[in-house]
């Protein structure tokens, strides 16, 4: 399909342009964290709705995801090509500041299935807002001329500033919330704290989307002011089939649909792990605090691990380093099905495994995209926001699966939902369910997706057109 791939320039992109690019994902993880690793215990725990329903209000505005995220990805192509850039949607995207706080908030009077409703409707509203920013921002390494390596280089730096934006929020939210034991006032306060901040980081990154389009090798001065036909990019016809069609050929695509299969699990079990802290740390090791231990563990691990990632994948290739983290995941996760009675340091330790390896499934995948994209030539990177949009489509759809399958963990073993302030005995079965759900599934799952990323075929091609 469309034109070969061609050697990309070897110049590279300066790093203070990469660093300003990198900033958005400051704001993205924050929001990719604060609701997967809160929401699900904010429902249960201080609106008091059961775990079925709590599961529900998580899932379903993601599901509508996998129709909202391609339509966003068709409407940045079309903008890429006739004003030369994708930056109009990236500025809707800065209202999900305000999704955050309208998650949060909400009449003092609501409780149980009404309380449900609400944070459902915010959760629709929001997650609109973060296509229209998430998914032209991350079809922006499509849009360069840049090669194999730099896409890496490129993904490091906003997978570093990710772990930030994820070990910040996934710190301070808990602290400023009291998680399990929040209440309405302290949540609400927590998601002001942190919508401000969002804010900032999304309006930084739309400042980095311009700089690395005018600082990336081979992109022509025009496209950055905006001018349509700017490059071949924008010169490309744009593609005004049916969206159904447009998704329909993505997700045919050889190379693509195994990434897709894979990130989706990646994706289903690195947020049920993020959405089985809270609970975790308070009935399977009775301590309520050690929530922001664990997260701490699982995140900050990246900090280092994604350079390193980035340096094996130089070496071993980005499919073969992906490989063996998932292989990894499978071990640490089955540590955790253990409890409570392997010790509180060996389950930190197990987490921080757990997050060495989140650190190359969120690296590696995203930049693999890219070489897929890239891989069809000019004709392919024009249609990058209906691949990203798919992408992320993908990523929503396991933010909201992980959450779910663990609140299923929660209704199998019976567990009972509480509104703030009010203390209940879990039965048994549900204390044995949390421990599941926080070990084995995720094993279960990772395995399969082991089994899926193997299928995938261009990495040795991508290398070689290096």
């Amino acid at each position: 399909m469309g034109a070969p791939p061609v050697a990309a320039p070897v110049r590279t992109i300066p790093g203070r342009s990469l660093l300003a690019y990198a900033s958005g994902s400051l704001g993205m993880g924050i929001w990719v964290t604060v609701p997967g690793l809160l929401l699900l215990v904010y429902l249960t725990d201080v609106l008091g709705v059961t775990p079925w329903l709590a599961g529900l209000v998580v899932l379903v505005p993601k599901i509508l995801d996998v129709v909202l995220h391609p339509w966003v990805g068709q409407v940045s192509d079309a903008q890429l090509a006739r004003y030369g850039h994708r930056r109009r949607l990236l500025w809707v995207g800065t209202a999900l500041a305000l999704g955050m706080v309208l998650l949060f908030w909400g009449p003092a009077t609501l409780t149980g299935d009404a309380a449900a409703i609400w944070v459902t409707g915010a959760f629709v509203l929001a997650n609109l807002a973060f296509a229209a920013f998430q998914v032209p921002y991350l079809s922006t390494p499509s849009d360069l001329a840049i090669g194999y390596g730099e896409r890496t280089r490129l993904m490091t730096y906003r997978m570093v500033v990710l772990t930030v934006g994820i070990l910040v929020s996934g710190l301070l939210a808990p602290m400023i919330s009291h998680g399990a034991d929040g209440t309405r006032a302290s949540y609400l306060l927590m998601a002001l704290v942190l919508a401000v901040v969002m804010l900032l980081a999304m309006l930084g990154g739309i400042r980095g989307v311009r700089l690395v389009t005018r600082d990336a090798p081979g992109v022509p001065e025009e496209l950055v002011a905006g001018g349509p036909g700017a490059s071949a990019v924008a010169a490309t016809p744009h593609d005004a089939r049916p969206l159904r069609a447009r998704m329909a050929e993505a997700l045919r695509d050889r190379h693509f649909r195994p990434l897709v299969l894979a990130y989706l699990g990646m994706s289903t079990t690195s947020h049920l792990v993020l959405a089985g802290v809270p609970y975790f740390a308070k009935y399977e090791l009775d301590r309520a605090g050690l929530a922001t231990v664990l997260v701490a563990a699982f995140v900050a691990p990246a900090l280092f691990a994604t350079p390193l990632w980035m340096l094996a994948s130089r070496r071993f290739g980005k499919q073969r380093c992906l490989l063996w983290a998932q292989g990894t995941f499978v071990v640490g996760s089955l540590v955790l099905a253990l409890g409570a009675g392997a010790g509180v340091p060996v389950l930190v330790a197990a987490v921080a495994v757990l997050g060495t390896c989140f650190a190359a499934m969120q690296l590696f995948p995203f930049s693999m995209v890219p070489d897929v994209v890239r891989h069809h030539g000019d004709e392919g990177a024009a249609k990058a926001g209906t691949y990203t949009g798919v992408w992320t489509a993908t990523e929503a759809t396991g933010a909201a699966l992980g959450p779910y399958l663990y609140a299923s963990c929660l209704a199998i073993g019976g567990f009972v939902a509480t509104t703030a302030g009010e203390a209940v005995i879990q039965p048994g079965a549900a204390l044995v369910w949390v421990r599941i759900g926080m070990g084995v599934v995720p094993a279960v799952v990772m395995v399969a997706v082991w089994l899926v990323q193997r299928t995938y075929r261009l990495d040795e091609v991508a290398r070689a057109a290096e």
